[in-house]
């Protein structure tokens, strides 16, 4: 699958997911331990935002302070909508993809960063499934290609802390469950 129609179909299921948060549900708990459901759908937000002048190549010395902080206001589902079409104009614009992207971690390639942050939609997504009640399935394809992409990054995620240790699940597991598990969650996790 080409890699801004993963990262399309990453997004759009994150961003799916938003509107099916009720009203009380915004202070339930993730499985993300220190994240309730607004600060989980806070940082995806604030990663989108982010991305924009980022893809247009600027540094974080130059995106300064601006992300910090409450992203969602009074609409966090028009807020999510508003930062992810704000965030896919930045992925597809022409030459967005050849771009270097300096990040905390140095530059990286733009495709590298892509990858990242379909990572992000799709295990931030079932977070969100999970902690809402939702149904938690993820686009079997776009999992098929972030399982391919983490496995050869897992140990520097896990070095870094940038994930929790894999939790282990049956060799049989489906590979969204053993996506799910590389990044340290449990598949079976309920609040």
């Amino acid at each position: 699958m080409d890699l801004l129609e993963t990262y399309r179909r990453s997004v759009a299921e994150f961003i799916e997911r938003v509107p099916l948060v009720a009203p009380g549900q915004w202070s339930a708990p993730t499985p993300c331990a220190d994240w309730d459901v607004r600060t989980l759908v806070n940082h995806v937000v604030g990663e989108e935002r982010w991305s924009v002048p980022l893809l247009a190549g600027r540094t974080i010395a130059e995106v300064g302070d601006r992300y910090d902080g409450d992203q969602l206001g009074a609409d966090p589902v028009v807020a999510a909508r508003d930062a992810a079409a704000q965030a896919e104009m930045a992925a597809t614009r022409p030459g967005a993809r050849e771009a270097t992207v300096h990040l905390s971690a140095g530059d990286t390639p733009a495709e590298e960063y892509l990858r990242q942050l379909i990572a992000e939609h799709l295990v931030h997504g079932w977070d969100l499934a999970v902690a809402i009640g939702a149904d938690p399935v993820l686009d079997a394809d776009a999992v098929a290609e972030c399982a391919q992409w983490f496995a050869g990054q897992i140990d520097d995620y896990q070095r870094s802390g940038l994930v929790r240790t894999e939790v282990g699940v049956s060799p049989t597991a489906d590979r969204q469950d053993q996506l799910i598990a590389a990044f340290g969650r449990d598949p079976d996790w309920a609040p």
